[in-house]
């Protein structure tokens, strides 16, 4: 009879696909041992065996479970005595509870009782956690089995690269540094002796012997601000005196300045 897997090859020998089992095909006892060796314990066989089935394991069929794992017990037996204990222990536990199963129960308490497979079905349904809890650490990569760690020593200290600097960098650098110094700068500010009075005399000599005088000549912009403020503050303060007269013949001309006494006659 020949065995088809989705209509592709059941195998491959030396390269070649087999499209069905040879019949003088001959395995050997051995061969089983690595089988068996697949399942990690009792609960992880009878797990494959309901999933293999394809049933509901809150509605376990006892007599044909009990029936296939007798089976795999007794190749086990055949093999390696050493690995039949539990498995021995679960068989015996299995043959309890169809045993169980099958006796007549007494009216009054078999609505009370429990399913007799309600302990085993914890234990298997505790045990499928874990193995798939277990399943998806194993997916998680791990060191020395799926990646290396590497260290690397250097003998030699690494020399320090320091970044470039050209000649817009240091001129950058110093106005920087300029403006700093700039920043920084204490300013003392002095006050000026200056005299309304000394200034009142000095116009007056300016205008002593003259008829008059133009008003931008009493003063010298090259002594600076505070003389030209003195200098005018002493011209109002002799016009307040009525010492000078200042005077302006037309809109937007010339101011002229000269002293009263001028007018006076002797």
């Amino acid at each position: 009879m020949s065995t088809m897997i989705d209509g592709g090859p059941i195998a491959r020998l030396y390269g070649e696909a087999l499209q069905e089992l040879p019949k003088d095909l001959y395995i050997p006892p051995d061969a089983l041992e690595v089988f068996l060796e697949a399942f990690e314990g009792p609960l992880d066989l009878l797990l494959y065996l309901i999933r293999k089935q394809n049933v509901d394991v809150l509605d376990i069929p006892m007599a044909e479970l009990t029936r296939q794992y007798m089976e795999y017990v007794e190749l086990m037996r055949a093999t390696q005595l050493e690995l039949a204990a539990e498995y021995l222990l679960m068989a015996a536990m299995l043959i309890e509870i169809k045993s169980r199963m099958l006796l007549p129960r007494p009216p009054r308490v078999e609505e009370a009782a429990e399913d007799p497979r309600a302990e085993l079905v914890r234990r298997l349904l505790e045990y499928e956690q874990i193995k798939l809890a277990a399943q998806r650490l194993e997916r998680i990569p791990r060191a020395l089995r799926d990646f290396a760690l590497v260290q690397v020593w250097i003998e030699q200290a690494a020399v320090k690269r320091l970044p470039q600097v050209n000649v817009d960098d240091l001129r950058n650098a110093w106005l920087a540094l300029l403006n700093r110094v700039k920043l920084s700068r204490h300013h003392r500010v002095t006050r000026e002796a200056l005299s309304v009075r000394e200034h009142m005399t000095r116009i007056l000599r300016q205008l002593a012997g003259r008829d008059f005088v133009e008003f931008e000549s009493l003063f010298d912009p090259q002594a600076g601000v505070p003389v030209l403020v003195v200098t005018f503050l002493a011209l109002l303060e002799l016009a307040k005196e009525r010492l000078v007269e200042v005077t302006q013949r037309e809109a937007f001309g010339n101011i002229y300045v000269r002293t009263i006494n001028f007018l006076t006659p002797d």
